[in-house]
């Protein structure tokens, strides 16, 4: 009988950025981690700490990189990193680099498309969503939070961002199986991550979007072939 194979794949969401501190549209833009962003790394790191890491995939956006830095600093072991964007964040299109209060003085003046912007409140704090209820109305704004496949002019729907991760998915399995690596990290975004995890889960849309990534939670998952 031929042995079944056990591969372990920890994915992680990288630390808190300067974008994601100020309440700014951040997408495929680069921003560097602040010191909380860096506190959270090395929680990841630790977290990770006595598992054996054989390889590891990160994006081209430096806050995936410099996450991924921290968590390999415990992992001698690993000698294969590969840059792969398809696991990288949402693009959110003409919105990257706005900021949510403006994005709600926009979406008042009618200059962006609710219709097509409006699932982009997912990024905002508790205390921005007050804000957009009391603006948009409460039926309104659970309308459009979180769409699945609408997008950001010049941007990504959900349903786009989980095409390219179901394809980094396949190839992952390929490539574990061929390279005989049984173990993997991932340092992912936010999106990304909630679009794997519903793959990986076999969860539903509605389930998906109710789903807040936090910047210091490992997910673990094995596969055996």
């Amino acid at each position: 009988m031929k042995k079944r194979r056990i591969f372990h794949i920890y994915l992680f969401r990288h630390g808190q950025t300067y974008y994601n501190r100020d309440g700014i549209f951040t997408g495929w833009k680069d921003s560097n981690l602040t010191p909380l962003g860096m506190k959270q790394a090395e929680t990841v790191a630790k977290k990770l700490k006595n598992k054996k890491i054989l390889a590891a995939f990160q994006t081209s956006l430096s806050r995936s990189k410099d996450t991924l830095k921290e968590v390999l600093k415990f992992h001698p072991e690993c000698r294969i990193v590969i840059t792969d964007d398809r696991i990288i964040e949402r693009s959110y299109g003409d919105l990257e680099g706005i900021s949510h209060e403006e994005f709600i003085e926009r979406i008042g003046e009618k200059i962006y498309n609710l219709e097509k912007c409006g699932d982009a409140l997912e990024n905002f704090s508790s205390q921005m969503r007050k804000k957009a209820k009391k603006l948009f109305g409460k039926n309104e704004y659970n309308q459009i939070n979180r769409g699945y496949k609408t997008y950001p002019p010049n941007g990504e729907s959900l349903y786009m961002v989980e095409k390219r991760v179901k394809k980094f998915i396949i190839s992952l399995k390929k490539f574990m199986t061929k390279n005989k690596i049984n173990s993997v990290a991932i340092s992912a975004h936010g999106n990304s991550i909630r679009m794997f995890r519903k793959i990986m889960e076999k969860k539903s849309e509605e389930e998906m979007q109710k789903w807040f990534i936090p910047y210091d939670k490992v997910f673990e998952y094995t596969i055996k072939t």
